[in-house]
């Protein structure tokens, strides 16, 4: 028979996958001698069962339960439902990897009308016993039995007014019995049925809902967010209770052994006096920062920091730490690795190796590549004089402007009409998370530093204000007040997480700059990574920005952005709509001299590092005016003045793009396919490039061109294409006198040439896949069309498991790419091989780039740092395999 539960001290931390993440560590915390309350873990084994068993819980499972909670009863000596010595226990879920609040918990299980009698007696604190039980009621019943938490709150609420209280801890034992029974019968409402009773039925639907939690709409969201499985299910945690919530010796809190937003090695964190579990993380009252601990409890305060400093030590990382203080003894309810900025994890790696508790292997394994770019944002102008609306906690730092909204479901759509919204809420719960995800930063009036709000937008790198007392926030109007200043939907404001200042609206923005820290760390990725790392650049200001960030070349610098500007688009238009091969060489001579200048710009800034550069690439009718709009042109023309030479004009405009309009243009007449037929387009660009690398040879400048054919899908158009770019150098060698290295390849994005790559290698000097147009033509997709109608239901309904434009397809274009790198080399052993699509920037790609042997991965400049760390990581992992 599996083994489905365990027993706290049965497991340990190498048992994510199967005691979740939760529970492997309360396992660990439990086996090296912490004060951890007893319990145990349902296994995620046991979660996939319930699914593949229609969503019921086997036989075998209630077995073992049955027998574990002996085991638990017979260590505390205490029982479930018992009427003399009553076991509580919470009932939590735990996944394989860490999702802050994304799935349901469950406190003070096995309550009834007989145990809080009980608990009420032995503690000799009724108020205690019946506040516990009306929270158990509420959870239970939003958590289990699906009533509205909205309900029970507004109940309360009322109860106070009508008594004229103006916090919970002014309620007696007697009020506490009156607002139970007004719970009672908002269940009996709701649910048709009475509140359960009998602990052993509570604790068996709880497991069930935690299992249901799993596929919950916010868990697939943040799971589909952080790239997290489905298949792994969750855990569920059984833990016998310890209460925080009795009396002013008593609390709970949330410590990190780090600041999360910094790095800083300072304990972070809040705890509550007189409070229950989850009081600290819903916000609902603000609680005090962890430091004060010392003066309120200093015994307790000490050994908290003992432990904390323990357990970070043996898990080498910073942790996020829940305890609880009950009657002055210290209970660790759970520690897990930390979320926290890009900022704070590049400053806990390097700070760690310094400290000896990690080596700079180790360091870089730390910080997920994806962060990096949290650090590569804006932040506000120091220099620009604006006035403070309003200050409150700064819980996740970053600037951003937006417009308020004040409902998460307003954020999303607002989102996606390419709107930058700001999220503002009294406080956020895990149902917000689409609206935190879709908004620029999120703002709170209630709530502190360790708040769902903080936590969630810490880990996606959005800057969040919390606490924020000053606001006075009308949900029901959509607008928030400071003072006498009204704030509306829509309205925009700027806020500054770093400082939590709020701004009315738009305030300038600056640069970021790259700390010591994330140069140091990006050092240590350097000396360890075989990839080499090229950013796409098209212009000398990108290519200088890639070389700042650490770029080692241009490994995809695109001609046709350089047509596009306002005083080249009608010579580009001339070269189109000429009728003969001399019309259209009037217009590349004045097209070269504009090409070699932006040659000569972009040579000179990348100081001998190697620059590919594409020739042109895009079909000719995008250079042209749009098709519809000349129609409604040339018709109103012929209503209003048939005769006049704007009319010829526009109508003579009009057959020649309907002679290039193309059926399907990302198939039809570009790239080589265009320089076969036009050579001499080619002809210019390839002299362009040699006229600026003589011209700044002369000048004892270092110049490394690569001239890539776009394409390309059999060899004999390379090799024609090959032999065009070799007789435009022999010109400008012998008109200049400058000899000119350079090499001639091409930009693998057609599957034929995948397959063909050893044939395409005899006239290939290397392979850039462009793995973008690489994926439209494997799949079939049209990029555009795909991501706007179709795309998004297939991610949604598993038929793929991610955007195969956003993360390289490995099975299918990644095959292809395998194959032609494999074939490639066959004919030439040295071939240089890389990608250029948008994938060169995106980790697990790196890392199959890297095992396949690819020479190089290139992406956009701001996106170089996330490269340089993923291509070592993906060396440092294979060489500790």
């Amino acid at each position: 028979m599996d083994k489905l539960v365990y027993m706290f001290d049965e497991g340990q931390s190498g048992m994510k996958e199967t005691l979740g993440g939760k529970g492997a560590n309360l396992a660990e915390m439990t086996r090296i001698g912490l004060p951890v309350p007893y319990g145990f873990t349902i296994s995620t084994q046991a979660c996939n069962t319930y699914y593949d068993s229609n969503k019921k819980l086997t036989g075998t499972l209630e077995d073992q339960v049955l027998q574990s909670l002996e085991k638990l009863e017979k260590r505390t000596g205490k029982k479930l439902g018992d009427t003399n010595h009553p076991l509580l226990v919470s009932v939590r879920s735990g996944a394989v990897f860490s999702m802050p609040g994304m799935m349901d918990t469950v406190l003070n299980l096995g309550m009834n009308d007989k145990t809080v009698e009980a608990i009420g007696s032995l503690t000799n604190n009724p108020r205690f016993a019946y506040d516990s039980y009306r929270r158990f009621i509420q959870m239970f019943s939003d958590v289990v039995l699906e009533v509205d938490v909205y309900f029970f709150e507004q109940y309360l609420e009322k109860h106070k007014e009508k008594k004229g209280y103006t916090s919970d801890p002014q309620l007696s034992a007697d009020d506490w019995k009156e607002v139970i029974e007004g719970y009672k019968e908002i269940v009996k409402t709701h649910t048709k049925r009475s509140f359960p009773e009998d602990p052993k039925q509570q604790l068996f639907l709880a497991i069930q809902s935690v299992f249901d939690s799993w596929n919950n709409q916010r868990a697939i969201i943040y799971r589909r967010l952080n790239k997290i499985p489905g298949h792994l299910g969750t855990a569920v945690n059984i833990q016998s209770m310890v209460f925080g919530n009795m009396g002013d010796d008593s609390g709970t809190g949330v410590a990190f052994t780090r600041d999360p937003s910094t790095g800083e090695s300072l304990l972070y964190g809040e705890y509550l006096i007189n409070a229950q579990g989850e009081d600290v993380v819903a916000g609902i009252r603000t609680p005090q920062p962890i430091h004060t601990l010392e003066k309120d409890m200093p015994d307790v305060f000490k050994q908290f920091v003992e432990t904390c400093q323990r357990l970070e030590s043996h898990y080498g990382d910073m942790q996020d730490i829940e305890f609880t203080v009950e009657r002055g003894n210290l209970f660790i309810l759970q520690t897990r690795n930390g979320k926290r900025t890009a900022q704070a994890a590049i400053r806990i790696a390097v700070e760690m190796v310094e400290e000896g508790i990690l080596n700079k292997k180790e360091a870089l394994l730390r910080v997920d590549p994806d962060q990096l770019n949290q650090l590569l944002h804006q932040r506000i102008d120091d220099t620009f004089e604006f006035k403070k609306l309003v200050k409150g906690l700064p819980a996740s730092p970053g600037a951003a402007t937006g417009q308020v909204v004040f409902d998460s479901d307003d954020a999303e759509l607002l989102h996606q009409e390419g709107k930058k919204v700001i999220l503002v809420r009294p406080e956020t719960t895990p149902d917000d998370i689409h609206g935190i995800v879709s908004a620029e930063a999120v703002v709170t009036s209630r709530g502190g530093m360790t708040s769902h709000a903080a936590v969630v937008a810490r880990g996606m790198g959005k800057a969040c204000i919390c606490g924020c007392e000053g606001l006075k926030i009308d949900l029901k109007n959509k607008e928030f007040r400071v003072g006498d200043t009204v704030v509306r939907y829509l309205d925009t404001i700027t806020i500054d997480g770093g400082t939590g200042e709020i701004m009315l609206g738009e305030i300038p923005m600056i640069a970021p700059e790259l700390s010591k820290e994330f140069q140091i760390l990006l050092s240590w990725a350097d000396d360890e990574r075989t990839l080499g790392v090229r950013a796409n650049a098209d212009n000398p200001e990108d290519a200088a920005k890639a070389l700042e960030f650490g770029a080692g070349g241009i490994g995809l610098c695109r001609t046709e952005h350089m047509f596009m500007d306002s005083k080249r688009i009608p010579i580009v238009q001339q070269m189109i709509l000429a009728e003969s091969f001399e019309e259209r060489m009037v217009a590349l001579d004045q097209l070269l001299p504009m090409q070699q200048s932006d040659f000569t710009k972009i040579l000179e800034v990348m100081k001998g590092h190697p620059v590919t550069i594409r020739l042109l690439d895009p079909p000719l009718h995008e250079f042209l005016p749009d098709k519809e709009e000349l129609i409604v042109d040339v018709t109103k023309l012929q209503i209003t003045d048939p005769g006049s030479p704007e009319l010829k004009e526009k109508e003579f405009l009009l057959r020649k793009v309907r002679q290039l309009d193309e059926f399907n243009p990302m198939l039809g007449h570009r790239g080589c396919r265009l320089g076969m037929v036009y050579p001499e387009i080619y002809t210019m660009q390839a002299k362009a490039i040699f006229y600026a690398a003589s011209d700044l040879k002369s000048k004892g400048i270092n110049v490394n061109p690569e001239v890539m054919i776009p394409l390309v899908g059999d060899v004999n158009e390379l090799k024609a294409m090959r032999q065009v770019v070799v007789e435009a150098a022999k010109e400008v060698v012998e008109e200049t006198g400058h000899e000119i290295d350079y090499t001639v390849g091409t930009m693998i994005e057609i599957p034929r040439a995948a397959l063909t790559a050893d044939k395409i290698a005899e006239e290939a000097d290397f392979f850039s896949f462009g793995t973008n147009d690489l994926t439209q033509t494997t799949f079939g997709f049209s990029r555009d069309d795909a991501e706007s109608k179709f795309l998004q239901h297939y991610i949604d309904e598993g038929t793929l498991a991610e955007n195969p434009f956003m993360v390289l397809d490995q099975e299918g274009v990644g095959k292809l790419v395998e194959t032609g790198v494999t074939l490639g080399r066959q004919t030439k052993p040295t071939l240089k091989t890389g990608i250029c699509g948008e994938h060169g920037g995106e980790k697990s790609s790196i890392q199959f780039c890297f095992e396949k042997g690819l020479d190089y991965v290139s992406c956009s400049p701001y996106r170089v740092p996330l490269a340089r760390l993923a291509a070592a990581q993906a060396t440092v992992s294979n060489n500790t395999k």
